[in-house]
């Protein structure tokens, strides 16, 4: 059969059973198998095991669990919430600076957790009731956390980078490099855009904020500066060459756990069963999907699949940015289907020669496929970051926070366009710190 037919029947075998309601990895699994099985015979399933197992064999993968480890250390305290009230009442002569304080709040804490949800449900439990009893309008308050959620899985340390980094074999310092002006660029953007709907809605006046003493703004910094401090050393650690991406992440959880006992007396053996108990399953999840992949990965190999795809859209007589167009459609759509991890390990083996061929940086890419990941998450069918929020706040309408997320769907667009023409934003400072890429 012709490879380009049975990559299609493929597809759709993909899409139907990921549909069905089992999990990604499994899904992955079951047609993997079954065109291995009517393809290659039984002699090809004789290489799952090994396959599964060699594709977790890896030493990076280590600082999967570690940072989730690290950021559900930083969860499962009130670190978000008083973080918030940190840059609320430091904010607090800044314009729109309740605004400010909502997004900065989801970026920094999006660098401590590296975790979309956790940084919605951190920040919007706090940011949207305040936002809302000052008279902001519910969409400004519901979008703006779902958007800033999504710096989660930008802003380093960021686990989808690492699996990225895994997927692709580059090298995971760059990729957090790659992704920090990208990531504060995204900010500017939100803000804005926040700043001009609340001015447009009549709400003009809710932008003006009552004062607090310094009393009041120091009193917050001891609970927050030394998670900030943790963040920072594991960021100069790993930048600096002292350790490797799973080395820093072992130590910051272990620092992040340390601080979640001291600062904020979380030392019931409960709670750090609990911490780890959530730890272990996410990361085995993240594992699961990643192992699964690489049979997946396999089997389009095995098939010519592969093979047959880089070379028909190599070979397509399209200028490099039409060809660009082409890919980013393509991953908008497949991310509002399936969580970044999935789309990543699927997508990014095949993709990665073409990009590379069509003279596109792979870290820039990176950025690129991140923040069309971040649209998935504030977009239906799955839109993960739509319904924790109005899991916090169900007294919203879904349709209202997907009518106050969409617009920033549009920063997004607008970001990855702006990447387009200067991808020195995400290119100069992995260029400034570790040198050119080989």
């Amino acid at each position: 059969m012709d490879p380009t037919i049975l990559g299609a029947i493929v597809a759709v075998a993909t899409i139907l059973a990921l549909l069905s309601g089992v999990s990604v990895a499994n899904g992955l699994l079951i047609v993997s198998a079954g065109f291995l099985l009517v393809f290659d015979g039984l002699r090809s399933l004789e290489l799952m095991p090994e396959i599964l197992f060699g594709k977790l064999n890896n030493f990076a993968l280590l600082s999967i669990p570690m940072f989730i480890l690290m950021g559900g250390a930083i969860a499962s305290t009130r670190a978000g919430a008083d973080l918030y009230e940190a840059l609320d009442r430091w904010l607090t002569r800044v314009p729109g600076g309740l605004v400010m304080s909502n997004l900065g709040a989801c970026a920094i804490f999006a660098a401590m957790s590296g975790s979309s949800p956790a940084t919605c449900a951190a920040i919007g439990k706090m940011g949207i009731p305040a936002m809302r009893d000052r008279g902001f309008p519910d969409g400004v308050a519901a979008g703006s956390i779902a958007a800033g959620g999504t710096l989660g899985i930008l802003i380093p340390p960021s686990v989808t980078m690492i699996v990225y980094g895994i997927a692709t074999e580059t090298s995971i310092g760059r990729l957090f490099l790659a992704g920090v002006m990208p990531g504060l660029m995204l900010v500017a953007l939100f803000m804005a855009w926040s700043l001009f709907d609340t001015w447009r809605s009549g709400a003009g006046a809710v932008l003006r904020r009552r004062r607090f003493s310094w009393h009041e703004k120091f009193e917050v910094l001891p609970r927050v500066l030394p998670f900030l401090a943790v963040i920072l050393a594991v960021l100069y650690a790993l930048y600096g060459g002292i350790a490797t991406p799973s080395e820093t992440a072992a130590v910051g959880a272990l620092l992040c756990i340390v601080l979640a006992v001291v600062v904020y007396r979380l030392w019931s053996g409960r709670a750090l069963w609990v911490l780890l108990r959530d730890a272990l399953r996410e990361s085995v999840m993240i594992m699961f999907i990643i192992a699964a992949a690489g049979i997946f990965a396999y089997m389009l190999s095995s098939l010519q699949i592969t093979q047959s795809i880089a070379g028909g859209i190599s070979g397509l007589e399209a200028n490099r940015w039409v060809l660009m167009a082409i890919v980013n459609l393509f991953l908008l759509v497949a991310g509002f289907f399936l969580p970044p991890v999935a789309v990543i390990l699927m997508t990014a083996p095949i993709l990665l020669p073409v990009i590379v061929a069509a003279n596109f940086d792979p870290y820039w890419f990176a950025v690129v496929l991140t923040i069309n990941m971040e649209i998935g998450l504030i977009s239906p069918p799955v839109g993960l970051n739509l319904y924790v929020i109005n899991g916090i706040a169900p007294d919203i309408p879904l349709k209202t926070i997907l009518k106050g997320s969409l617009p920033y769907v549009g920063c997004m667009v607008l970001a990855i366009i702006i990447l387009c023409v200067f991808p020195g934003i995400a290119t100069w400072l992995p260029t400034r710190v570790m040198g050119p890429a080989l």
